[in-house]
């Protein structure tokens, strides 16, 4: 279901279903990044699985007001917020893209959480240059996107390996959804500064941490994320083939039951 609440000053847009443990969706920094495009079916899933889901827009993004301070610990603070509104005793974030920044920011400073699960993104892990410089990445794509059609098909024809995802319907949802005020919040990021790095602190991350990567993700390669499981004392990791940026909708079945098996496994968190 579809709410309102507002957070940390910001009439804040979330959508919540199900009982039972809390599982935080926290979407990424497209332009037209939304909870409903990135996470509606995952919603309705794990609500169904037993699990009380939160998935907000963030900050800036759908139906959530602008922020006046674009800058990433001002986004993080207003997630947390979101979180803090709920007030779950326990809880596990699922982070897609620049979401999986931010559920790591909290994880690390929050000791509720007890569970966290990674997809593909582009800013938590280590730098590293394109598999194929030929090919034109997310990052280079976002920088130059106007609200069209065609640039938004454009846009995640990269997102998406899966073309049967790639529909008229979901095309015309990010291009609405990177319109308007949305334009002007995707305008004001891009002269934020970039999020330090985290990619050093992820050894203090002692929860269990179950990281799912797209094998044809044309920037955030599968390599990108094992540099983070190296790091990491308490991961698993999982690639998987025919798939992109956003593995929840190319291989949705799969990833779903990933999650679920994450989720419900015996917690044996290390010090």
């Amino acid at each position: 279901m579809s709410h309102f609440a507002t957070i940390a000053g910001l009439n804040t847009h979330y959508h919540h279903a199900g009982s039972g443990p809390a599982l935080f969706l926290l979407h990424g920094q497209l332009p037209g990044s939304t909870a409903a495009i990135e996470f509606a079916s995952t919603v309705d899933h794990f609500a169904r699985a037993g699990y009380s889901v939160y998935a907000p827009d963030l900050a800036g993004y759908g139906l959530t007001d602008n922020p006046t301070d674009f800058a990433i610990e001002a986004r993080i603070a207003h997630a947390r917020a979101f979180i803090d509104f709920v007030n779950p005793d326990r809880y596990a974030i699922w982070g897609c893209s620049m979401g999986t920044y931010i559920g790591a920011s909290i994880a690390l400073a929050d000791p509720r959480v007890e569970r966290l699960v990674i997809m593909p993104s582009n800013v938590l892990p280590p730098q590293a240059a394109p598999r194929d410089p030929a090919r034109p990445t997310v990052g280079a794509v976002v920088q130059e996107y106007t609200p069209t059609f065609e640039n938004a098909r454009a846009l995640l024809s990269l997102v998406l390996v899966n073309r049967d995802q790639l529909t008229n319907e979901l095309v015309q949802q990010f291009c609405e959804a990177s319109s308007g005020k949305n334009a002007e919040a995707e305008r004001q990021r891009r002269l934020a500064p970039r999020p330090p790095s985290l990619y050093g602190e992820l050894h203090r991350l002692t929860i269990p941490s179950l990281l799912i990567w797209g094998a044809d993700d044309p920037s955030a390669t599968p390599e990108r994320g094992l540099a983070m499981l190296h790091l990491m004392r308490n991961a698993e990791m999982h690639v998987l083939q025919q798939c992109g940026h956003w593995p929840q909708r190319d291989r949705r079945a799969r990833t779903f039951r990933l999650v679920e098996d994450f989720l419900r496994a015996p917690s044996h968190a290390q010090s």
